[in-house]
């Protein structure tokens, strides 16, 4: 979301929301009646509640049109949105926080195995993606020609997760090289983790 709002150039305020402190900040009882599944994120504009970030972004595209975030075709916002979901919707939520804090606490997974786990289905995913983008026309500097899109504001993060359970990049050049594209901007190295208001914390 983040990088979205980056690359509309919107003004925005930030209120983190800690995922281990306290407990899990998105548990608490405010948060809650603001998201009901306490998650992140959630956009809150003029008197609109909005969740979920494939939602958001799609939201935002339709509400501020420069720069889109979607091809002008069909067959186009098809392939991004797949690209897209492929990252949001098959990778991320199996290595999300609740994910592993669930192994850990109601199975008591060890975390080695966890983390074999987790690398083991972003590999399938980045497997998949590669192979995807490799074998387009379609893909540019970006997942899809020489703007970003939805792919990107999905991959880039997920890319960082990846670093973070030491998944070995080296199988995924057309990926990194995208996310290379994508870090020379600056919308999305100002959505950086560590650049955020809560990283120290």
């Amino acid at each position: 979301m983040r990088i979205g709002l980056n690359l509309k150039g919107l003004e925005h305020q930030v209120t983190p929301v800690h995922l281990v402190r306290d407990g899990g900040q998105q548990h608490s009882e405010g948060y809650a009646a603001l998201n009901p599944q306490e998650l992140v994120p959630t956009l809150l504009h003029g008197e609109r509640v909005l969740h979920q970030s494939m939602a958001i972004l799609e939201y935002l595209d339709e509400v501020f049109l420069e720069p889109p975030l979607l091809p002008d075709d069909a067959p186009g916002r098809a392939r991004v949105r797949a690209l897209a979901q492929l990252v949001a919707c098959d990778i991320h939520p199996l290595n999300n926080l609740r994910v592993m804090q669930f192994f850990a606490d109601t199975w008591n997974v060890p975390q080695p195995e966890r983390e074999d786990w987790t690398r083991h289905w972003m590999r399938v995913g980045f497997d998949a993606m590669e192979r995807l983008l490799v074998e387009s026309v379609d893909t540019g500097r970006f997942c899809h020609g020489d703007t970003p899109t939805l792919a990107d504001c999905c991959l880039v993060p997920q890319l960082f997760n990846a670093r973070r359970f030491q998944v070995d990049l080296a199988a995924y050049p057309t990926l990194v090289r995208i996310e290379e594209e994508c870090l020379a901007l600056e919308a999305f190295d100002a959505a950086r983790p560590e650049n955020q208001l809560d990283c120290a914390g």
